[in-house]
């Protein structure tokens, strides 16, 4: 059995006056995904009388847009069709399996579950005919009903703590498989199988993996205050998470997630701007610019004592010999923030001389010195030269604009460990570092 489509199938005449029953499904409503298909019987129809879940040889099936149609027969299914337009069953041709949008995974599918069956040359004596909604599967709301933890992590300033946080929002999904939606999800409906009657299900199932998303969003140093931002992110790993689970075993893929509000616990909030307040001070120049300012703000107080100004400022010297003199060493900590920065920027010119210095052995190990720390291969020498043109080469003509490498006087680097003479152009007959002889193969 089969389908061919109607415009390729008539051979003459208008079709629909040949067909002897239509089948044909309405536009499906957001939350219908799977529907029996409608029969209407013309005056012609052999089945006027007998059962229903029969399909006459020559019956008209129309799909549409957003819709993938089955026929199953004696409960498994015989054919797929998830191309729009009008088509006319032929039980007498082998299953033509129209996957449209769906590609090839349903045709892998129809392999490893469909099953033909045969009654000697008769169709089978109960055919049915059911119509999928493929379209974007919207407005499914989602929530935490118990807070999930949180990792709150910057390694910038040597933050991580634990919290937690509640959340809500909405998701959308697309049966791409119905082959294995209707095998291992809906089966034969006797009408219509709707969104609702899995919808706990895969809300419940959205939830559990939740916190696996977000454990990624703290890797990647995402904040709580981040994530409605980031839900694309958020989506993607889900997705990824789901791909068994849904799409594998159920035929569906997440599209989208979008949340509505993520919140977290006042006290977790203050605790988490209390430890970056204290890791800012990790910084002396911050350290004691923030002294300052609280210097600046006592003595604004001391001025406003009720007990008169010397009193106040009498206080405040009280204050800073008990907590040891600091107010003398707000330059002291100046120094220290200048000392910081300068060891900061020293250390970042080391990463990238450490950087430009880096090669790659023909091994796969990544090195900065001589000679490969994984083989013992030396590194290999530069031959690269800068054009007139200011490109980079390595061959014997600028891929830029065409003009050859300039020749002269031949400078040297050692083939083996790659030192180079003090004068290039005069080098020694051995090499000082490895001992190999200078020749043409060390020309640059």
């Amino acid at each position: 059995m089969g389908l061919i489509k109607a415009i390729a199938g008539a051979a003459g005449g208008v079709m629909a006056d040949q067909w002897k029953e239509f089948f044909y499904c309405d536009a499906l409503p957001n939350d219908v995904l799977v529907t029996k298909g409608q029969k209407q019987i013309t005056s012609r129809s052999s089945n006027t009388k007998g059962n229903d879940n029969i399909i006459s040889n020559g019956s008209g099936i129309a799909v549409a847009d957003g819709q993938c149609m089955i026929i199953v027969e004696q409960g498994k299914v015989v054919e797929v069709c998830a191309e729009p337009g009008q088509f006319t069953y032929n039980s007498s041709t082998e299953p033509s399996i129209f996957a449209g949008s769906l590609g090839k995974s349903i045709l892998d599918t129809f392999k490893a579950i469909g099953r033909r069956f045969t009654y000697g040359g008769d169709t089978g004596k109960d055919q049915r005919v059911y119509y999928f909604n493929t379209k974007e599967i919207i407005q499914n709301p989602f929530g935490t009903s118990e807070p999930i933890p949180f990792r709150v992590v910057d390694n910038k300033i040597g933050l991580d703590v634990d919290v937690t946080l509640t959340c809500n929002g909405y998701y959308t999904y697309k049966i791409t498989n119905p082959l294995l939606f209707y095998t291992n999800v809906c089966g034969n409906v006797e009408s219509a199988y709707k969104k609702e009657t899995i919808a706990t299900d895969l809300k419940a199932d959205l939830i559990n993996h939740l916190q696996v998303a977000f454990a990624e969003l703290s890797n990647a140093e995402i904040r709580p205050n981040q994530i409605i931002a980031n839900n694309v992110r958020v989506r993607d790993s889900l997705k990824g998470i789901l791909a068994e689970e849904w799409g594998n075993h159920r035929g569906i893929t997440l599209e989208k997630v979008s949340f509505r509000s993520v919140t977290v616990p006042k006290e977790d909030l203050d605790m988490i701007k209390t430890l970056q307040k204290t890791a800012v001070f990790q910084n002396a120049s911050m350290g004691a610019a923030h002294l300052v300012q609280a210097q600046g703000q006592a003595m604004q107080d001391a001025a406003k004592n009720s007990a008169g100004a010397m009193t106040g400022f009498m206080g405040m010297g009280f204050a800073q010999n008990a907590g040891g003199g600091t107010g003398m060493n707000v330059s002291n900590l100046y120094a220290m923030g200048e000392q910081q920065k300068a060891q900061k920027e020293e250390a970042v010119a080391e990463q990238a001389q450490a950087d430009a210095n880096a090669w790659k052995c023909s091994c796969g190990a990544s090195n900065t010195g001589k000679f490969c720390t994984n083989c013992g291969n030396s590194k290999p020498a530069d031959n690269s030269w800068t054009c007139e043109c200011g490109t980079s080469n390595m061959g014997k003509f600028c891929p830029e604009c065409g003009k050859a490498k300039p020749t002269g006087t031949p400078t040297y680097q050692c083939d083996k460990c790659g030192w180079i003479p003090e004068d290039p152009k005069n080098p020694p007959k051995f090499c000082p570092e490895c001992g190999d002889v200078f020749d043409e193969n060390d020309v640059k």
